[in-house]
């Protein structure tokens, strides 16, 4: 999975990747919470918008998907003999939030949210390639091999529904707002062998 097929404008920093797999227990475990959060975060975009029947038809099996893979990331840590501990602040994520018009048109706020989830599983899809790929343990390259390719499906979706719902390029002008945005942000994080993002 490529940059390019993601639509990202700037690589991870490649002393990430070096830093993560030295600490890869602290990667399991922030890996773990991304995964409830992201099961979260489609459960809320049900809550908000029921009335969207497709987006609810969607979304519902992507949240057990979501949910599984935090599963499967406990078992991670559970052979490590990990404990998952307590959830760390998400810097990236929470930048990126603060990208969401939340007042007034409703549309508008599912556009950024649908597209803020799009840029988050880009960037695990990219992440979790990195991982597979550098990775001494077999099992985990293999582990987030197949995460790798499910993020890039969730990508996808987001993007495809936000074109279901909005002017296809009202979608493609905002992707690319956010894109630029992901990559000042990118810029602006320090690269940390603890965190996902």
């Amino acid at each position: 999975m490529s940059l390019t097929t993601l639509g990202l404008e700037l690589p991870t920093d490649p002393r990430w990747t070096n830093i993560a797999a030295m600490q890869i227990g602290e990667i399991l475990i922030d890996h773990a919470y991304c995964e409830q959060k992201a099961a979260s975060s489609c459960i809320s975009l049900i809550v908000h918008y029921p009335e969207k029947a497709r987006l609810v038809e969607v979304l519902t099996p992507i949240v057990s998907e979501e949910w599984g893979h935090f599963q499967r990331v406990l078992k991670e840590l559970k052979k490590r003999d990990i404990p998952l501990g307590r959830q760390r602040k998400d810097e990236y994520a929470g930048q990126l939030l603060q990208l969401i018009r939340n007042k007034g048109n409703h549309e508008e706020a599912l556009l950024d949210r649908l597209l803020i989830c799009a840029l988050i599983e880009a960037r695990s899809c990219e992440r979790f390639k990195l991982l597979s790929e550098a990775l001494e343990d077999e099992s985990l390259q293999k582990f987030y091999r197949e995460l790798m390719i499910s993020e890039a499906g969730h990508y996808r979706t987001f993007i495809e529904l936000a074109e279901a719902y909005l002017p296809a390029q009202q979608v493609r002008t905002r992707w690319k707002e956010f894109l630029h945005a992901e990559a000042e942000i990118m810029k602006s994080l320090t690269p940390r062998g603890d965190r996902m993002h």
